[in-house]
């Protein structure tokens, strides 16, 4: 040990400087703890330039691949995903609910309301049921349509009547003040009646 690296090392953390031991440490011990905690302070600061050099040699690389973020996030996924299913847990949890299904499926209770669901189907009251909802369905599907067409009608009988017409030429007459005269068009347009909008 030198003393220009107990110098640096003494005044980095102040302990050993100020006097300020812990209990039950000599100076002695506390400047070799010191000189141990700077080197492997230097050693983490070395193995994290590594990492980032060794972190860029893979993102090269996956680039010359042709490995994108989407492509790899995929492939986490996908691995992550085999990993939950291989694990016990997921092995327990899935057979337990296989049983917990088979046990449902054949009690009593299951087959009693199954067999109960089938008769309700097969009864008088609910095909009247069902048929009466389908009656109205189409009723209701043949209200609107029959409105849809009265608004078309209407929208229709308003397009050619006389004050939409007019309407429609101070639009177009607006337009060729605001926005000019295309190419090829002469001075006055077909529609343009020189009527101030």
């Amino acid at each position: 040990m030198d003393s220009s690296e107990h110098g640096s090392s003494k005044s980095s953390t102040g302990e050993a400087s100020a006097g300020t031991l812990p209990p039950g440490l000599t100076e002695e011990e506390a400047e070799e703890i010191q000189v141990e905690l700077t080197k492997v302070e230097d050693e983490i600061q070395t193995l994290r330039q590594v990492i980032v050099v060794k972190e860029r040699h893979a993102a090269e690389l996956k680039r010359r691949l042709g490995i994108g973020p989407l492509s790899e996030i995929k492939q986490n996924l996908t691995k992550g995903w085999h990993e939950v299913q291989c694990s016990n847990a997921y092995m327990r949890t899935s057979q337990t609910l296989g049983d917990l299904n088979r046990r449902v499926s054949s009690s009593n209770l299951y087959l009693t309301a199954s067999a109960t669901l089938e008769e309700i189907g097969r009864s008088d009251a609910y095909k009247r049921t069902q048929e009466t909802l389908s009656q109205a369905g189409h009723m209701t599907s043949a209200a609107f349509s029959s409105v849809g067409s009265a608004i078309r009608n209407r929208f229709g009988e308003m397009r050619n009547s006389p004050s939409f017409k007019s309407f429609e030429d101070k639009v177009e007459n607006m337009k060729y003040k605001v926005m000019g005269r295309s190419n090829g068009e002469s001075d006055h347009s077909p529609t343009s009646n020189n009527a101030p909008f």
